[in-house]
């Protein structure tokens, strides 16, 4: 069987503070713009409002050629047609999410800095390893801050692909992805800004060529 994908490039996460008409028409915008990866992450909303985004998330996706992982929801990530799951270190067992996901959808794990969370990970059939917060972030304002050595590390240690999430910004991004990362995770820098549109494609440009073109491009 094939291995499953895992997020390469810019990897978006759906911001909690937009919801129905909003959040698909921000997404739309950004996935038109070339985001080919989107995380679903909604630990606020009933299952049912949930069920209906991400089956709408869903159709949005198939529309622009991208794929959509569903945040801590096994059930819900099984019953569309996306992508695949990402667990974090109390969402649930990634031995059991992998073997009900079957082998061909993406998994993906949280491991903040923990380089043996990752290796534990990636044995139990994860996809993909995500680190942070690199840096301080507004989403997550609990979260240490664990800057973008951990990504060498992982590196250097065969733990890979590697996301990076946590505060990255737009002129953040060559740094980080030189430091080891394969993906970024981004949710406010993209869906916070004016033009989400132009946003997306700045950082595809800079992810392209690992240059930081200015916010305002």
């Amino acid at each position: 069987m094939p291995e499953p994908a895992a997020p390469a490039g810019l990897y978006l996460i759906t911001p909690e503070r937009l919801t129905g008409v909003a959040l698909l028409a921000a997404v739309d915008e950004a996935l038109g713009a070339g985001a080919r990866w989107l995380q679903y992450r909604d630990k606020g909303s009933d299952a049912t409002l949930r069920r209906a985004t991400a089956v709408a998330l869903a159709r949005l996706c198939h529309q622009h050629g991208a794929q959509l992982v569903i945040n801590d929801d096994l059930e819900l990530a099984l019953a569309i047609d996306g992508a695949g799951l990402h667990l974090g270190r109390d969402d649930g067992d990634l031995a059991t999410a992998r073997a009900r996901l079957g082998p061909e959808r993406v998994l993906g794990a949280s491991c903040y800095g923990d380089l043996q969370r990752a290796h534990d990970a990636l044995a139990a059939g994860a996809s993909y390893v995500a680190f942070g917060a690199m840096y301080a972030s507004s989403s997550k304002p609990q979260a240490p801050a664990i800057g973008t050595a951990i990504l060498g590390e992982a590196r250097t240690a065969g733990l890979g692909p590697r996301v990076a999430i946590g505060g990255i910004t737009l002129e953040r991004a060559a740094d980080t992805l030189s430091a080891g990362a394969d993906a970024l995770a981004v949710i406010g820098d993209v869906f916070e800004a004016p033009d989400v549109a132009q946003r997306v494609r700045t950082f595809c440009a800079a992810i392209a060529t690992g240059t930081v073109a200015s916010a305002a491009d």
